[in-house]
């Protein structure tokens, strides 16, 4: 052993005890977040309290309203409802902006009170989270390994149901259409109704479908689509045959336009002209004209399951506003990525990511806070980066943990 030998090899012991402790670091540093999360939340859901920091009691109002052929975007009927519900006087007004097409899914609501509609609604989306997360593990063909069950910690993901969002529908239709898309084109199409609660979301995910529609001659999907949007509007309409004109109207007035939600599209608008509407839907016009290159390069060798996650990713990213809640859509790519990871140190970023955002939801930021605008590039760069990397470990021979691999999607 020479001289020059002997501080690299005393040094690894060293540094052996030292990723040692980083990595217990890690995994308590998540645990404690996470278990701190969920604790808060089941309170949450079992006291009912704090019904004003909720967005399921917009979606409670809209059900009882249009259950009773009201206005479901009435602001002056719904603040006084919540007002009676328990509401402070200080509280935002909380009215659903989803499209009268997704009324069919709060009608149920209207039926029942606020403490049974929303224990309703959150064992709803518990359900949608587990469903899709344990369908994704079946479509990668059910590894041994248990790395699926990061996604059940997500934060995004249980920010949605502390919140009562809709996401998580929208989160279990891609994943339905993705597993059903080749064997079952009705069903496959009949589940895109779940995304279109929120349309926005989609924007390149949708001008890829289309295209894939036309080479693929899957017209049955798309027409399964439609009526399906057509039979939920006309639901609406029948019982509040005003419902669109209502609709329209409340989105002028919503004041939408001036509140900063943590986006790339809105931080864009907010840095250079918070009055040029157009730069907040640039991102997502780019990400569209990147979408149809995307998979025009990729026809021959398409693959929902794989190229439709990282797609679902840039549509998150580029969208012209969504909430951090919105951002458990991207749990398809990053399991995709999950099992491509090559080390610990990926998996373990990828868990002090989402322990970060449960820390700040502990800590009291709120969903405006531009904290949170990181988070969907972090999501991205992350992908790329195991997927990169994944590649060349691949091109080098090295040995891979069970589960898929796909050539990098990006190039």
């Amino acid at each position: 052993m020479t001289l020059s030998e002997q501080p690299t090899n005393s040094a690894k012991p060293l540094q052996s005890k030292f990723r040692t402790f980083i990595e217990a670091a890690v995994v308590i540093i998540c645990t404690l977040s996470f278990g701190a999360f969920v604790i808060g939340l089941c309170v949450l859901l079992i006291t009912g309290n704090n019904p004003g920091g909720r967005d399921v009691v917009s979606f409670w109002v809209a059900g009882r309203q249009i259950v009773h052929h009201a206005n479901p975007y009435d602001s002056a009927a719904i603040r006084g409802i919540e007002l009676a519900a328990g509401f402070k006087d200080s509280a935002q007004t909380l009215i659903m902006r989803n499209p009268p097409s997704a009324l069919c899914l709060v009608i149920p609501l209207g039926l029942f009170g606020l403490r049974a509609g929303t224990l309703l609604w959150s064992s709803l989306l518990i359900v949608c989270l587990i469903v899709s997360v344990h369908m994704l593990w079946v479509m990668h063909s059910r590894p041994r390994n248990k790395l699926h069950y990061l996604a059940y910690s997500f934060a995004p993901a249980l920010t949605c149901i502390l919140g009562g969002q809709t996401a998580l529908f929208a989160l279990l239709g891609l994943v339905l259409f993705s597993r059903f898309h080749r064997t079952r084109p009705v069903a496959a199409g009949l589940a895109l109704w779940l995304c279109a609660l929120k349309p926005h979301l989609f924007l390149p995910f949708a001008a890829s479908l289309l295209l894939w529609v036309v080479v693929t001659r899957s017209y049955r999907l798309l027409s399964a689509t439609a009526v399906a949007l057509l039979a939920s509007s006309l639901v609406a309409w029948r019982l509040d045959p005003a419902v669109w004109t209502q609709y329209a109207q409340m989105m002028r007035s919503s004041g939408i336009e001036s509140e900063f939600i943590p986006c790339v599209g809105i931080g864009l608008r907010f840095a250079i002209d918070r009055n040029a509407m157009w730069l907040q839907y640039l991102p997502a016009l780019v990400g569209c004209v990147w979408a149809v290159s995307f998979y025009w390069r990729r026809r021959s060798q398409w693959d929902w399951t794989r190229d439709g996650a990282a797609l679902m990713l840039v549509s998150i990213l580029v969208s012209p506003y969504g909430w951090l809640t919105d951002q458990t859509l991207v749990i398809p790519a990053l399991l995709v990525g999950i099992y491509r990871a090559t080390s610990r140190e990926e998996l373990g970023a990828l868990a002090l990511a989402s322990a970060a955002i449960e820390i700040a939801q502990i800590a009291g930021k709120g969903m405006h806070s531009a904290f949170y605008l990181w988070t969907t590039p972090f999501w991205l760069a992350w992908y790329m980066y195991v997927s990169i990397k994944a590649r060349s470990a691949k091109t080098s021979g090295l040995e891979m943990r069970e589960g898929l691999f796909a050539p990098e999607p990006f190039a």
